[in-house]
Parts: C-alpha cells; sequence; structure tokens
C-alpha cells in the first residue's frame, strides 16, 4: 500500500468519523450504531500506529467527542476527559503492559496489578462538588469543553446533591456514565434506537422536567480535577465511591496478570447477553495512582489504561462491484460494493479492500460471496471469500495503472525503511493536477482540524467544484456570493452565514496553517513542531528561496522523509502559488512561543546511549514539562548532550569540537533536582 492510498484512506476514515460525531453529540441523531462507530474509530488508530506520519486534529487519538452543543452553555473541563486506547485480543493486551514497562525502563519482570472495570455503553458525564455540594453536571463536549448539562443530571436519582462526610474531598470532579437499564428501555423503546442514544437525546433535553421522565442511571468509575482528597489506588477510589453515595459497577474486579485479565474478560463477556445494561468491553486501569501520574497521556489518551472490547460482528454477502476512491495524498483505495446486510443491527453495503496486495492475497473477486467483519473499532473489511461458492461468472478486478480520475500513471513508491515497495499504489500526479486529489486537497483545508470553515463541508466542496467555483484553497477567500446565493439550496442567510464563517478563518495560527496545506506526511504534531521552529509564515516561504531544507533535521520528531516531502511541495509551482495566494488574501499568527519559566527553560538537550530507569520518552517528557527542548543533531543549537549507556562516540566527539556540555544521566537528573 502506498503512501497516498493510506492518507487517503486514513483522511476518508476521519472524514467519516466528524460526520458521525457530528450526528450523535450535536444533532443528538447517531446514524450508525456505537459498533460501527468504535470499529470506524479503532482502524484510524489502527493506521496511526502503522504509520507515524497519519496524524489529523479530529483522529481519535487527538480528539474527543464533538464541540459542545450550541443549546448549551459551554465550560471548559478542569482536567480534560480522555478518550481510551482499545485491545481487542491478548496480544494487544502484552503490547499495552510491555508499553508501560518500556516506558518506566523496566528490566525486571514485574506483574501490574490492575482495576478491571466492565465498561458501560452510556454517556460521559462530569459531576463538579465543591465543600460537598453538587454544583456543575457536565458532558464530555470535545474533551476539552463540555456542555453544562447540570439540571438535567440533578434529575437523576443516582446522584448524591449533597455529601456531608468529612473523608470527601474539598473540591472534586466525579466522572462517570449515564445509561438506561436494558428492562426500562423496552418501555421507551418506540422513542429510540437503543439505551445509549436514548440517554444521549435525554440529556440534551433543555427542558429538565422532559429529563426527568426518562429513567436515566449513574455509575461512578473516575475523577478528574480534585483538591483534598487522600486515596492512593483506583480500586480504593471505588470502595470510597460507594461510601460516599454513588453507584459503582458490581462486576469491578482487581487483578494481576494478563492471563487472569483474559479469564476474567472471558466469563464477563459469556454473562453479558444476561446484565440489565449494555457493556461493550472491559477497561483495565494501572491500579497505583503514583504510577498513573508517572506514565501520564500520550495524545489524547491516558497510557495507564487500556479499553478491551467485546468480539466483532460478521456476516455473508456478495461482492457486488469493487470501486477505486482517491484519497488527498494521491492512494488510491479499492472499495467493495456488496449486496446491503445487516450486521449487528446496521446496514452494510460498502467495505474497505485495503489495497491492491489485500485483494490478490485473498484473491477477492466481482461476484464472490465474502464474510464482512464490523471488528474492534474498525469499519467493514472483507475477511475472506468462500471459494466454494465461486461460480463461472465472478471475475478478477485489474487494478488501474493510471488514474481513474486524472489519467497519470500509478505507482507503488519504495520504502527505504522496510526495503519493499509500498502495499498502497498512488496517482502520481504533482500539486493540484488531479481533480480528485484537488478536491480532497480542498475539503482539507477546509476541516475542522485546519481551518474550520464552519459550514463549508464535504458537499459543498463538492458541489462548488462542479460549479467551478473553487480549484485552489485560495478561491475560497474569493467566491463570488452573489453567484451562490442563486444557487438552489441557498439563499441570503445562508450566504451571509457562509461568508461570516470563511472571514472568521482569515486569521490562522501557523501550525494550522502548515498543517491545512496538506503536505504529505506533515501532519498536525509535525506542524506544531516546524511552526514551533521557524516561528512565522514569511521563514516557511523563505525555505523555497534558501533551499535550506536540511536545516529542518534539527527538529526533534522531523526526519528525511518529511523533510522530503516538503522540499517536493516546495518545488511545484501550482503548490507556490498556493502559498503566496494565501499570504496576501488571510493572516498566518506567528507561533506563540512556548511558556517558559521552568529549570530548564531555553536550554537543548539530545541523548545518546541507553538511559538507566527511564525510557527516552519520559525523558523527553521530562525535558519540556520543565520549558528545555529537545534537538536530534549535534550542532551549535545545542546546549547539553546527556550520555547514557554505551553512547555514539561520534556525538560525544562532534560535541567536544563544538565546546558543548556533556552531562551524565546522574547530572542531567541533578539538573531536574532528582535522584538517579
Amino acid at each position: 500500500m502506498t503512501k497516498k492510498k493510506i492518507e487517503k484512506d486514513y483522511n476518508e476514515k476521519i472524514k467519516r468519523l466528524v460526520k458521525l460525531d457530528q450526528f450523535y453529540y450535536e444533532k443528538s441523531n447517531p446514524i450508525v450504531e456505537d459498533s460501527e462507530y468504535d470499529r470506524l474509530k479503532q482502524e484510524i488508530l489502527k493506521l496511526e500506529r502503522q504509520y507515524d506520519y497519519l496524524k489529523n486534529k479530529s483522529s481519535p487519538s487527538v480528539s474527543v467527542g464533538f464541540r459542545p452543543s450550541k443549546n448549551f452553555t459551554k465550560v471548559a473541563h478542569k482536567v480534560p476527559m480522555l478518550s481510551l486506547a482499545n485491545a481487542f485480543d491478548q496480544d494487544d493486551l502484552i503490547n499495552f503492559e510491555k508499553k508501560i514497562m518500556n516506558f518506566i525502563n523496566q528490566k525486571e519482570v514485574v506483574e501490574i496489578e490492575y482495576s478491571a472495570e466492565p465498561k458501560i455503553d452510556g454517556i460521559s458525564a462530569s459531576l463538579i462538588y465543591k465543600d460537598g455540594q453538587f454544583v456543575t453536571g457536565l458532558s464530555r463536549g470535545d474533551g476539552k469543553e463540555g456542555e453544562d448539562i447540570t439540571e438535567n443530571l440533578k434529575t437523576i436519582r443516582d446522584i448524591p446533591h449533597k455529601i456531608a462526610l468529612k473523608d470527601f474531598p474539598e473540591e472534586i470532579d466525579i466522572r462517570g456514565e449515564i445509561f438506561i437499564q436494558n428492562d426500562d428501555f423496552k418501555k421507551i423503546s418506540n422513542k429510540f434506537a437503543n439505551p445509549r442514544n436514548a440517554a444521549s437525546g435525554s440529556l440534551r433535553q433543555k427542558n429538565p422536567e422532559e429529563t426527568k421522565k426518562i429513567p436515566l442511571k449513574f455509575i461512578a468509575y473516575t475523577y478528574g480535577y480534585e483538591k483534598g482528597m487522600k486515596i492512593s489506588e483506583q480500586n480504593e477510589f471505588l470502595k470510597k465511591l460507594k461510601e460516599w453515595g454513588f453507584k459503582v459497577n458490581p462486576f469491578n474486579k482487581t487483578i494481576k496478570g494478563i492471563k487472569n485479565l483474559m479469564k476474567n474478560y472471558y466469563e464477563i463477556e459469556n454473562k453479558r447477553g444476561k446484565l440489565n445494561f449494555d457493556i461493550d468491553g472491559i477497561v483495565y486501569k494501572v491500579n497505583d495512582f503514583k504510577l498513573q501520574k508517572r506514565l501520564g497521556n500520550v495524545a489524547n489518551a491516558p497510557r495507564w489504561a487500556v479499553a478491551h472490547k467485546f468480539s466483532a460482528n460478521s456476516g455473508i454477502s456478495i461482492i457486488e462491484n469493487i470501486e477505486i476512491q482517491i484519497g488527498r495524498t494521491g492512494a488510491l483505495t479499492p472499495v467493495a460494493k456488496i449486496k446491503p446486510i445487516n450486521i449487528g443491527g446496521v446496514v452494510v453495503s460498502n467495505a474497505t479492500l485495503h489495497n491492491e496486495e489485500e485483494i490478490i492475497r485473498k484473491d477477492i473477486r466481482i461476484g464472490d460471496t465474502v464474510l464482512i467483519e464490523r471488528a474492534g473499532d474498525v469499519i467493514p473489511h472483507v475477511i475472506s471469500v468462500d471459494l466454494k461458492l465461486r461460480n463461472e461468472k465472478s471475475k478478477k478486478f485489474s487494478f488501474p495503472l493510471n488514474c481513474p480520475s486524472c489519467g497519470s500513471k500509478t505507482v507503488k513508491e519504495y520504502n527505504y525503511t522496510t526495503k519493499k515497495e509500498d502495499a498502497v499504489r498512488r496517482c502520481s500526479s504533482e500539486g493540484f493536477i488531479c481533480e480528485k486529489i484537488s478536491i480532497e486537497k480542498i475539503k482539507h483545508f477546509v476541516s475542522k482540524e485546519a481551518l474550520n470553515i464552519d459550514g463549508f463541508g464535504k458537499k459543498i466542496v463538492e458541489n462548488f467544484w462542479k460549479l467551478k467555483l473553487i480549484r485552489l484553497p485560495q478561491d475560497i477567500f474569493k467566491l463570488d456570493y452573489a453567484k451562490i446565493e442563486n444557487l438552489d439550496g441557498w439563499g441570503k442567510l445562508s450566504v451571509s452565514n457562509l461568508k461570516y464563517s470563511i472571514n472568521l478563518r482569515k486569521t490562522i495560527s501557523f501550525d494550522k496553517f502548515i498543517f491545512a496545506l496538506g503536505i504529505r506526511h506533515i501532519g498536525l504534531e509535525n506542524a506544531k513542531l516546524i511552526s514551533k521552529n521557524l516561528k512565522s509564515l514569511k521563514n516557511f516561504i523563505s525555505l523555497a528561496k534558501s533551499k535550506k531544507f536540511d536545516d529542518l533535521i534539527n527538529i526533534d520528531g522531523i526526519g528525511e522523509t518529511q523533510i522530503n516531502s516538503i522540499k517536493s511541495f516546495f518545488m511545484n509551482s501550482t503548490n507556490l502559488k498556493v502559498l503566496n495566494d494565501l499570504n496576501e488574501l488571510i493572516f498566518v499568527k506567528d507561533a506563540i512561543p512556548s511558556k517558559g519559566g521552568g529549570i530548564l527553560n531555553n536550554k537543548t538537550f539530545m541523548f545518546t546511549g541507553k538511559l538507566e530507569g527511564i525510557s527516552r520518552a519520559e525523558a523527553k517528557s521530562l525535558i519540556e514539562e520543565n520549558s528545555g527542548s529537545i534537538i536530534s543533531n549535534v550542532s551549535k543549537k545545542l546546549n547539553y548532550l546527556v550520555i547514557g549507556e554505551k553512547p555514539t562516540k561520534r556525538k560525544i566527539d562532534e560535541a567536544k569540537k563544538m565546546k558543548i556540555n556533556i552531562l551524565s544521566q546522574k547530572e542531567w537528573l541533578k539538573m531536574l533536582n532528582k535522584t538517579s
């Protein structure tokens, strides 16, 4: 699979996820079953794990939920409400534990103690208590901001309004799940698709009296911000929750060892159908709060917790056709158009075939009878072909050697890391030559994670393209609004709203601007790294003139792959025109300097050799937490070279020549006021 194909596949999945989030969180009208949403989310995360250049602000690895509804007041969470990484089998759990061990650089075999808590399929809520009084209730929202649904939450009997116990913290944010029991749902099933939808819709009622009519329940399982809590372990916290008057899951357990986690998993899964509430997996949390704090978070998920999802749904169907979709990076993705089937309550008519190699490996043909699976948070995909049912009319699919959109040659790029051709085949056109790629680039440009132009969605981009209103990103800021007003479905108000949304985004941060350009291999995180280093759009544009692309290698996290992509971008005349025109039409804010004040403020570090008792990831995290920064090459910009076990001699020699400070790990830890 080539990179263009991968990125196209990835971005299409992200767009689908954003759409599902909008219907679920903003409109309270889910259009797919939870299992389908979960599968889509997992496929995105799986792609990100496989290809580190895939980044997107709307990814479940970065964002949580959807922006809060306009119907409720927005309130910022003091501590973000994070999502969880997922596991689907024993190997995933083994890898989860390995990552923990690697992060803390634990050499000895140690059995970590976990709190295993069945994951109720409901709606997350945050309850803020001050001096024992329930004062504010928030929805998850986008993880950073939630909706103030206090009055609706007060109608739920499971939520205490006042807690007078002495050991209750001075202030705490109790978090848990709102849900409806299955027997209660039967009484109102004519109004909602499933119990979770019922809970979601009820909490988003403007009138609390309407919410009160729905038999909502609340189970508590964690906390966010706290002040004055003296508890050291998760299982102890769960016990306290019961003492304080909250309900907790009756199937919570404290467990050591992956084998024991799996045993408990199968026991709970077998009980699943007999429970009076829906569960979709088990959440495992490192039981020790100190270890949780040390492990911290990655993007929008904690390193110390994972959700072990239950088994997949599958079904049998017939492939009626295979179509090619083309993504922003030119990746060609084959999609099977199947005879519609119902899998887990959802009608499925499309299934991804991933790439050309997948089709060949599984010998998938048009007309074949196939097993379709909606497993582990991924979109439907073809598992296997039933060769016994193959008939004479089945046709082999020939992957196009020329782009179906522009006719350019399709290529499989050579991967210098794997020493193999990529599996993805891509359109070889550059810039905005290919129509399908251009449309996807513009969709990316206006997307939530990029310019975030409200109301300028996928269908509008496609429609404006057909009408030749847009061809390049800068055309968005030169639209003929008078012409748009006369189009079907448009009027003065809708045009006015669109114009307002576009004008609102004429000012954008430097990192989002870089990301919006859609440069291959430059995801949101890489865009942040580049913006932090280059500081301004002026410096970014000057790269084309100075051609000092290799200077970017000093940015920790930016490698040759990213640098080559930036070079290719600047070599294309259309890309340069896009860049220069946008510079004239919008204002790109300079990168905001990171907050200083830490003990390593304005100091740069580089590591060589293996560190003792701490991983590179944790070491980097400690430096950044203390206002320092990491660079990846020995240069004049480097202040300190920290050496561990078996360091690279060349790096030490270069540092000595440049008179750069060389520290042992012990000396570096002293700078942090930490002992080795």
